[in-house]
C-alpha cells in the first residue's frame, strides 16, 4: 500500500482547489465558445416582450424585508433542533453517563430556546413585528365641481 504524506485536511484542500480550478476553467471555456450577438432586445431589462412601465426605483415597505429576515433567523433554529433531538435520544449515552447527559442536553436546549425567545421579545418590543398602518391624508385636489353637487349622492 502506498503511504500518503497528506493529512486528511490536505486531501480536502486539494479537492476544494481542484473544484475551484475546474469551475474557473469551465466558465472561461463557456465565455470563449458561446455566441456573442447582442441586440436591442437582449440588452433590455426584460426579455418577455413587454415594455417596462415606470422606474424600477419604487419604494417598498421595509417591514416586508425585516419580517422576512426575522422569519429566517427563527427558522434556522430548526437546523440546530433536529441534530439535538437525535443526539438527545441516544439511549446508550444517557445510560452511560448516569443521566447527566440527558440533563445537560435538556438544559442546553432550554438555554438556546430562551435566547431565541429573548430575540423575539426584543424584535416585538422594538416594533419590528407591528405593521404600520398608513396615515390617512386628505387630498389637496381642487375640483371644478361645486361641493353642493355631491350632497344628493352623499345622503
Amino acid at each position: 500500500m502506498i503511504e500518503s504524506n497528506l493529512s486528511e485536511f490536505g486531501t480536502i484542500l486539494i479537492f476544494i482547489l481542484g473544484a475551484l480550478v475546474f469551475g474557473t476553467i469551465m466558465l472561461f471555456v463557456a465565455k470563449v465558445i458561446r455566441p456573442d450577438r447582442p441586440n436591442y432586445e437582449k440588452l433590455t431589462t426584460y426579455e418577455s416582450g413587454e415594455d417596462t412601465v415606470g422606474s424600477a426605483w419604487g419604494q417598498f415597505n421595509l417591514k416586508f424585508y425585516i419580517v422576512a429576515l426575522i422569519f429566517l433567523l427563527f427558522e434556522v433554529e430548526i437546523i440546530y433542533l433536529f441534530p439535538w433531538a437525535i443526539i438527545f435520544g441516544d439511549k446508550e449515552m444517557i445510560e452511560g453517563t448516569d443521566w447527566q447527559w440527558a440533563w445537560f442536553a435538556l438544559v442546553e436546549m432550554f438555554i438556546f430556546i430562551f435566547i431565541l425567545a429573548l430575540g423575539l421579545v426584543y424584535a416585538w418590543r422594538k416594533g419590528y413585528l407591528d405593521w404600520v398602518k398608513p396615515q390617512q391624508r386628505t387630498s389637496d385636489f381642487v375640483s371644478k365641481i361645486p361641493s353642493e353637487a355631491y350632497k344628493k349622492y352623499m345622503n
